[in-house]
C-alpha cells in the first residue's frame, strides 16, 4: 500500500486565477505534479481528486479507507462548515492531514475554526504549495 491520496475541495481548481495575493500563482496541476514527484521519490504513487461538491469528497474519503498510506486533504471552505466531512474522516482508518495554502489563523475570524482538525492526524497551514509537500512528507517519512 504505497499510495497517497491528494484530495482538494471547492475552488482549488481555480488556483492561479483567483486571489493570487492570498493563494499564489501556482495551479492545482502544479501541486499535483509537485506532490506526485515527491511521492515517487519515496516509492509511492499519488492519486488526485478535486471536487466542488461535498458529497463527492465524502465518497472519496469512504472509498480511500484502507487503500492509502495517508490522505493529504485541502477541504478549502468546507473546513469551517462541514460536520459531514469531519464524520467521514472519523469513520475511516486511513489518516488524514488537513492542508491549507494560506495561514487561516491570520485571516478572517470565521476561518480560524476548523471543523475537521480534531478528526485529522495533523494540520499544515500557511506555507503555500509547500504545505502539501510537508503533509506528504509526514506520511512518506513516517516509515
Amino acid at each position: 500500500m504505497n499510495r497517497l491520496l491528494l484530495l482538494n475541495g471547492p475552488n482549488i481548481n481555480l488556483l492561479g486565477k483567483r486571489e493570487k495575493e492570498v493563494y499564489g500563482k501556482f495551479t492545482l496541476h502544479d501541486i499535483e505534479i509537485e506532490v506526485a514527484d515527491l511521492a515517487q521519490k519515496h516509492g509511492h504513487e499519488l492519486d488526485c481528486f478535486q471536487s466542488n461538491h461535498e458529497g463527492e469528497l465524502i465518497d472519496r474519503l469512504h472509498q480511500a479507507n484502507g487503500k492509502y498510506t495517508g490522505i493529504v486533504f485541502n477541504p478549502a471552505a468546507y473546513t469551517h462548515t462541514s460536520i459531514a466531512l469531519r464524520d467521514a474522516i472519523m469513520a475511516i482508518d486511513t489518516p488524514v492531514i488537513e492542508v491549507h495554502i494560506s495561514n487561516v489563523h491570520k485571516r478572517e475570524a470565521f476561518r480560524h475554526k476548523s471543523m475537521l482538525a480534531s478528526a485529522c492526524y495533523g494540520q499544515v497551514v500557511g506555507f503555500g504549495l509547500k504545505s502539501y509537500r510537508l503533509a506528504a512528507l509526514a506520511f512518506l517519512e513516517s516509515k
